[in-house]
């Protein structure tokens, strides 16, 4: 029952974000290859965008539909997608099956013991784990981005392993 209640009122908000933003055509630019976030994420699939970019890149118009689904958690130092996860990954890959035109960003995230550079990989790691199970699900794989922040985006700042399990994880950013 709260399940067809918290869809209702996502797909409410997706409707809202469709509306507000479909009207704002976002400037395309050639990026490094690093995220678009000051914070220094690193982003791939392997997938070029037409333009040497070396990036999937979106179509104009793009609009972000963030908060769709709940991020996926990762064990320490793992990037493997267990099996109290997958449940999370099956949603999202019925969503993208039923919506050709939505894409999705898949972003790992790591707590922030190791080294920045160890962290990125991780969470890159972490990003195509969730993508090869997505395509493994029948969604098509250049349908799916993926980028890693690493450490620099936690969720939580406490120092401990309550907080730690919270920031190794893998989120979902739909887009149109």
């Amino acid at each position: 029952m709260q399940n067809r209640r918290w869809l209702g009122v996502m797909a409410v908000g997706l409707v809202l974000v469709v509306a507000l933003g479909g009207g704002c055509k976002k400037k395309k630019t050639m990026g490094s290859g690093m995220g678009d976030d000051n914070i220094g994420g690193i982003m791939g699939s392997g997938m070029m965008d037409g333009e040497g970019g070396g990036l999937a890149g979106r179509p104009d118009g793009v609009t972000e539909m963030a908060g769709q689904f709940v991020p996926v958690y990762f064990d320490y130092d793992s990037s493997q997608v267990n099996d109290a996860e997958r449940s999370k990954c099956e949603m999202v890959a019925e969503y993208l099956r039923s919506n050709a035109a939505v894409g999705v960003i898949v972003e790992g995230h790591c707590d922030e013991r190791g080294s920045s550079e160890y962290n990125l990989a991780l969470g890159e790691r972490r990003a195509l784990a969730v993508r090869a199970f997505l395509v493994g699900l029948g969604v098509d794989g250049a349908r799916i981005q993926t980028k890693s922040f690493g450490e620099e985006k936690p969720v939580c700042f406490e120092h401990d392993d309550s907080c730690w399990s919270k920031n190794r994880r893998g989120e979902f950013v739909l887009f149109q």
